[in-house]
């Protein structure tokens, strides 16, 4: 009978221990950056505003990593024509074949509330990179596309 009541002290002590634990990663994810909006959530300011969102100066390099594979990476800069500050910014690259097929769709993300907002008239260089790209890619840039964007 003793033997039961501790047995369910410990049950007891370590659900409500789970359930703290829980608690905190959900507060913590909460807080965290906010997921940007899905394309159905994107307000029509939001769209408007992707048009004043220009991408120039991309370029592919490739180079070696301390294990021997090949990364490759895109190195371009964001500029906010705008006139709002920018705290998060997704961009869609489409890398297609000798077909122009696509053989690769990434999402990138420039701008996060972890970096500091783009502010209206700035450009930032940012740089994404690529473990293993398709064989069949032709080499050339992808096409770069703002997607989505928050205030």
């Amino acid at each position: 009978m003793a033997e039961q009541r501790s047995i369910r002290t410990y049950i007891l002590i370590a659900a409500g221990t789970l359930a703290v634990i829980v608690a905190v990663l959900m507060l913590l994810a909460r807080t965290g950056s906010r997921p940007l909006p899905s394309e159905a959530q994107v307000s029509e300011e939001q769209k408007a505003y992707l048009q004043q969102i220009v991408v120039a100066d991309a370029r592919m390099s490739a180079a070696e990593n301390f294990l021997g594979n090949t990364v490759t990476y895109l190195d371009a800069q964001v500029t906010n024509k705008g006139g709002r500050g920018i705290r998060q910014l997704e961009l869609e690259l489409v890398f297609v074949d000798m077909l122009d097929q696509v053989v690769l769709r990434h999402t990138a993300h420039p701008i996060t509330p972890r970096s500091a907002p783009l502010r209206p008239g700035q450009t930032r260089s940012f740089q994404v990179s690529f473990e293993h790209m398709p064989v069949d890619w032709n080499q050339a840039l992808p096409t770069i596309t703002p997607t989505s964007i928050q205030f």
